[in-house]
């Protein structure tokens, strides 16, 4: 797992606004959302009514005993709006932060040919502005010209600055940042109140966060068994009459509130909300709660090889020529081919030549026309003005390029190539016009521990599938090296897209990561889409899930999140039900033993009497869901293991605890409750 720091769980002014929000959750229109918690509180308004004006209700309970009822049914009501209300605050605070971070920004906005001094609330996508040294970036952008550092600490919470440049997959800013150095032109890509980080303000408020599929489907089943418990009660009602055994209302409403799944009902938004807050406390921002859910459930990762397998800083780091060509000459014509390419590895390749002190013309490309890299042709280069064509890139693409124009193939051209390949490494090659002068070796490193991670996903029952634009030779070397399961050589944005969807068509979740426009596509079509706050704003916009910190590999700590989530909301639900099922056994037999003598034998706990035991049970249950806030907020401690296993797992601790836990805690307040009953 990577070092991520995690923020303070909680902290004072939370509680008490979670405290506060507790109370003001009581209003019936608000607590219909949560219809289990909606019947408790019918039930305490009832009681209330009762204690109030008992002549109307010709209560035959004591005053006492109904008082304490309507306490502890008030006290379990307020605590499951309390575990709400704390994971809410969590994310309300980090929204109230990132407010403050978004202020009106003074822009030099470029009009014409001059620069106009403008209000960033006055900016619109389109719109250019420069932004020099010390000042704040005014909106959401790409960058189109210069490179610079970026301070975004105020929305990563990273102090490390990050750089910034046109070209690549490393130029979209976000509003709000700081330029630390340098000077970039910057092209506004969002208009006033459509930023990222006003579209984070309104995703991070756990207020306004919609339920997921699972968990609208859970929170029918949970009135279908208040439903269902509450037709039990209500029959109780005759047949206790007919035995003799005061059934009074205030004990009908304490039987049904301890036996309908109020410890899961009170704390089942305070899960789903936590979850998504606990994605966020590792600077990754879920579009929604769906996305965090779907994390858990994903068989299988498609993962880019650069950035996120290996270190993404392929660098030149050798010229090899072929044929009877020269190392000075490849040398020559690799850096005049790279003269106007802005991406890290062309200016690797200017690195490089300067390194080992090789001369080269570079008036050759003054007034040639560049010609960037793209997917289909897999090449770049540059058009020289004197009619002759430079180019350099994958070496299959190349060797057709210089087959097209007549160009004869070098015999040891395919034997270098793959040397570098089975070294791990990159070939590039180099030509002009129809001759092939040489290779350049771009040289890049897996990752330390990505194959412990891979076996950490296998697992979990995750498929890991390298995509790359290398050979088949160097994709084989680093899949091999890191431990992916299969790979995708010479990959393009449609092979990306048909493997998602192959995957997608086996009834499989897919998760991928990506950064670049060209990634957007699949970004879009997978189940799990993390985008790089780093890269493109298409890639962004396409993906259900932002990093921050720009970490391509957070996808298996998302994976991990999405994963606890489901097993917190199942290993409580176990602990749930489990929970009513022993209460059952803990009330029934005390209410009707003394009507039905046979039914001591089930007495099991030994309860003092009728009226102790529902009260042990009814404080049992109001204090055990306070007891599991911190279980739901922090989520129950995942392990990687197979699904089969999780279930046993969580069946015995949770299934078994659920039984046990309350018939200890029953029987305890039980011994301290009969002495005053």
């Amino acid at each position: 797992m990577s070092t991520v720091k995690r923020k303070k769980l909680l902290t004072g002014p939370i509680l008490l606004s979670a405290v506060k929000d507790s109370f003001i959750k009581l209003n019936p229109v608000t607590l219909i959302k949560n219809p289990v918690m909606f019947v408790v509180e019918i039930g305490t308004i009832i009681v209330l009514l009762m204690v109030l004006a008992p002549g109307y209700f010709n209560a035959e309970q004591s005053i006492g005993f109904n008082i304490t009822v309507l306490f502890i049914l008030l006290f379990t009501v307020l605590f499951a709006n309390f575990a709400e209300a704390l994971a809410e605050g969590r994310g309300k605070a980090q929204a109230d932060s990132l407010k403050k971070t978004k202020q009106d920004i003074t822009a030099n906005k470029l009009v014409g040919g001059s620069v106009k001094t403008v209000s960033s609330s006055e900016l619109r996508k389109g719109d250019i502005v420069i932004v020099s040294q010390g000042e704040l970036i005014p909106g959401d952008g790409e960058v189109i010209e210069g490179l610079a550092s970026v301070d975004e600490s105020a929305i990563t919470g990273e102090s490390a600055p990050v750089i910034k440049e046109a070209g690549g997959d490393f130029g979209s800013v976000t509003g709000g940042t700081r330029v630390v150095s340098d000077e970039i032109k910057v092209r506004i890509t969002s208009d006033p109140g459509e930023s990222f980080l006003d579209r984070m303000i309104s995703l991070v408020e756990g207020a306004k966060r919609q339920k997921t599929p699972n968990e609208i489907a859970l929170n029918t089943l949970l009135i279908s068994l208040t439903l269902i418990f509450l037709i039990v009660v209500v029959t109780l009602r005759p047949i206790a009459t007919y035995l003799g055994v005061d059934l009074d209302i205030p004990v009908m409403i304490a039987l049904l509130v301890c036996l309908i799944p109020t410890t899961i009902g009170g704390l089942l938004s305070a899960i789903g909300i936590a979850g998504m807050d606990r994605v966020t406390q590792f600077n990754v921002l879920a579009m929604s709660g769906k996305a965090v859910e779907a994390a858990g459930d994903i068989n299988t990762m498609i993962l880019d090889k650069t950035g996120m397998i290996t270190f993404g800083n392929r660098m030149a780091s050798e010229f090899v020529p072929v044929g009877n060509e020269t190392e000075a000459e490849l040398t020559a014509w690799a850096a005049i081919s790279s003269l106007k390419d802005e991406t890290p590895e062309g200016r690797s390749v200017i690195e490089l030549a300067k390194k080992l002190e090789r001369s080269y013309d570079s008036k050759l490309a003054e007034g040639g026309e560049f010609v960037e890299f793209k997917a289909e042709t897999r090449m770049s280069g540059i058009d020289l003005q004197d009619g002759r064509c430079v180019r350099k890139g994958a070496v299959d693409s190349v060797k057709k390029w210089v087959q097209s124009k007549g160009g004869v193939i070098p015999a040891n051209l395919d034997s270098n190539s793959d040397g570098i390949a089975r070294m791990g490494g990159t070939p590039l090659a180099v030509a002009v016009d129809n001759r092939i002068y040489g290779l350049i070796y771009l040289k890049d490193t897996v990752k330390p521990g990505m194959k412990e991670r891979f076996d950490e996903l296998r697992k979990m029952g995750i498929k890991t599938i390298m995509c790359t634009g290398d050979n088949p030779l160097t994709a084989a070397t680093i899949a091999r090296e890191a431990g992916v399961d299969d790979f995708i050589a010479e990959s393009t944005p449609e092979d990306k897209i048909a493997v998602i969807r192959r995957e997608q068509n086996e009834g499989k979740l897919v998760a991928m990561t990506g950064d670049g426009t060209n990634d957007a596509p699949a970004l879009a079509q997978a189940d799990v889409g993390l985008a790089m706050n780093s890269g493109t704003t298409a890639a962004k916009e396409a993906a259900n899930m932002v990093d921050l910190d720009s970490d391509p590999s957070k996808i298996i700590e998302v994976v991990a999140i999405g994963k606890q989530l489901l097993m917190t909301r199942g290993a409580l639900t176990t602990f749930s039900i489990a929970n009513d099922i022993a209460k059952y056994f803990a009330i029934i037999p005390a209410m009707f033993m003394l009507a039905i003598p046979e039914m001591e034998a089930l007495n099991v706990m030994g309860l003092g009497s009728p009226s102790s035991a529902i009260i042990s049970a009814l404080i049992f249950n109001a204090i055990i869901i306070p007891l599991l806030i911190p279980l739901a907020m922090k989520g129950v401690s995942y392990k990687a293991m197979s699904s089969t296993k999780l279930l046993g797992r969580n069946i015995f601790i949770y299934g078994l605890g659920g039984v046990v836990v309350p018939f200890a805690g029953i029987k305890l307040i039980d011994m301290i409750v009969s002495v005053w009953i």
